[in-house]
């Protein structure tokens, strides 16, 4: 194990895995540090390792030669997700020349480990002696001082340490035509009118201290219509199809639910032909960014210089509470937050009015 800055890499690189098992949002993150790795090797194999199934927003993405899913529940799906038994076993027959870690997790590092690749990189932890241990090259990180903000700086600062430098630090998701051709066909078969577009909203989040009220966005949906007569799709999971049922009951004008109604792959197609993305702090509004369309994301106890999308398209609306953010995981973990639920619709109308007034 040698921990420093940089590291050189000094054998033949033909196969490269990378391991990401965060989120879909990590997952979107780490395609700047996927295309400086393709870039820094153009003639090696890339592949990744995903939680199933946050690898299907990366599928139609050139660089990457084939994703690797781990089911939590161990079942398997033919050509896109595997037990962990089996995945180790798939992995091992790839011989890999280096394996890249991009999370803090014990399963990656031991994924990373038994991959059998002779280089395996990842950050430094302090304190994760054991973790450390399982890797040939740690990456020791600038310090907190030096600290730079953006969620695609922890794969980032990774592969930088191994001399590998990146063209770009924002995601740029690649939407296939069979993907538009898809959300063509559902948008006509729900006979939803286009003629001025329509918005995308992503109300729920896995976690419900991420969560704005529900009375609230039936306002904001209402005022867009009003205003800009603008439709609005929601965005989902499959497990949010009932929520999102519940919200569009009672709002005076076009809404539509889609929560579920897309597959993963299929979503950035979605969120690239809105107007414009409104959202909570959760997947949904890192892929919106990263094929295009203009964004505003609502953040609570959450910091949004870690993870809100950069740019002028790209707007935050966050509480000006002085204990927000607090990353905390809602006030006194009840599950609510305070700063979210005094954060008022007037506010989120006037950055509307900005974005759609230009």
């Amino acid at each position: 194990m040698i921990v420093a800055p940089q590291h050189k890499i000094n054998i033949p690189i033909k196969k490269i895995l990378v391991i990401q098992l965060g989120d879909i949002g990590d997952v979107v993150w780490m395609i700047p540090a996927l295309l400086a790795v393709k870039n820094a090797y153009p003639q090696a194999r890339l592949m990744i390792v995903t939680r199933y199934p946050n690898a299907e927003v990366l599928l139609d993405q050139p660089c990457i030669e084939k994703a690797f899913q781990i089911r939590k529940d161990g079942k398997i799906q033919e050509n896109s997700s595997y037990s962990s038994f089996q995945l180790i076993c798939s992995l091992r027959r790839e011989k890999f020349d280096l394996a890249i870690d991009l999370r803090a997790d014990d399963r990656g590092a031991v994924t990373s480990f038994l991959t059998g690749a002779p280089l395996r990189a990842a950050l430094f932890y302090p304190g994760m002696s054991w973790r450390n241990h399982l890797f040939t090259h740690l990456v020791d990180p600038p310090p907190r001082k030096e600290r730079t903000f953006g969620a695609a700086e922890q794969s980032l600062q990774i592969i930088r340490g191994l001399g590998i430098k990146e063209k770009i630090k924002i995601p740029q998701i690649v939407v296939s035509a069979e993907s538009k051709q898809k959300i063509r066909q559902i948008i006509a078969a729900e006979k939803i009118p286009t003629d001025s577009g329509w918005i995308s909203i992503n109300p729920f989040s896995r976690w419900s201290y991420k969560e704005w009220g529900m009375e609230k966005w039936r306002q904001l949906i209402s005022f867009i219509w009003r205003k800009y007569n603008l439709p609005a799709l929601i965005v989902g999971s499959e497990e949010e199809k009932e929520r999102a049922e519940k919200l569009i009951s009672d709002v005076p004008s076009p809404v539509y639910n889609f929560a579920g109604k897309t597959s993963l792959r299929e979503t950035p197609a979605l969120l690239q032909m809105s107007r414009l993305h409104i959202g909570v702090d959760s997947a949904a509004p890192h892929i919106a960014a990263a094929v295009g369309t203009p964004t505003i994301t609502i953040y609570g106890p959450s910091d949004w210089r870690d993870w809100a999308p950069p740019g002028e398209k790209n707007k935050v609306v966050a509480s000006d509470m002085p204990c927000s953010p607090c990353h905390q995981k809602g006030c006194a973990g009840q599950g609510r937050s305070l700063c979210l639920e005094k954060l008022d619709v007037a506010e989120l109308e006037n950055v509307v009015t900005e974005m759609l007034g230009k």
